[in-house]
């Protein structure tokens, strides 16, 4: 009886684990597609993020986004040795990574949530 059981209950885990991992497979695939819209929107209003290669807040920023970041207006700031900055970033005078610059000039320096770049650039972040 007892053997029944855990046979019983070890089937009835892996359901419950392909079930589970099954469900968050689908949910990660759809948060990323709903970022797609808020991505290209901010691209659309002007929004640029400039970054580096070896900047672990960069790459945090652009993991966020998911599979959207390709839509983001992303400017690599670091030159392929990762010893200079490019020149457009000299130009822009970028002096801290990630930095978004709004079409207006104004700056915000440093990771920010979906929630703020919503707030300043108007795109809807949950648009379906």
């Amino acid at each position: 009886m007892l053997r029944q059981f855990s046979q019983k209950s070890i089937l009835m885990s892996i359901g419950l684990v392909l079930m589970a991992s099954g469900f968050a497979s689908y949910v990660l695939i759809e948060i990323s597609a709903n970022y797609d819209d808020f991505a290209k929107c901010l691209n659309d209003k002007g929004l640029k993020l400039y970054g580096a290669s070896w900047c672990p807040h960069c790459q945090q920023q652009r993991e966020i986004f998911g599979a959207s970041q390709k839509y983001l207006d992303y400017v690599e700031c670091s030159t392929q040795d990762g010893k200079s900055q490019t020149a457009i970033c000299k130009d822009s005078n970028i002096t801290s990574y990630p930095t978004w610059e709004l079409v207006d000039g104004t700056r915000l320096v440093g990771t920010q949530s979906l929630a703020k770049l919503s707030e300043i650039s108007g795109c809807n972040m949950n648009n379906r």
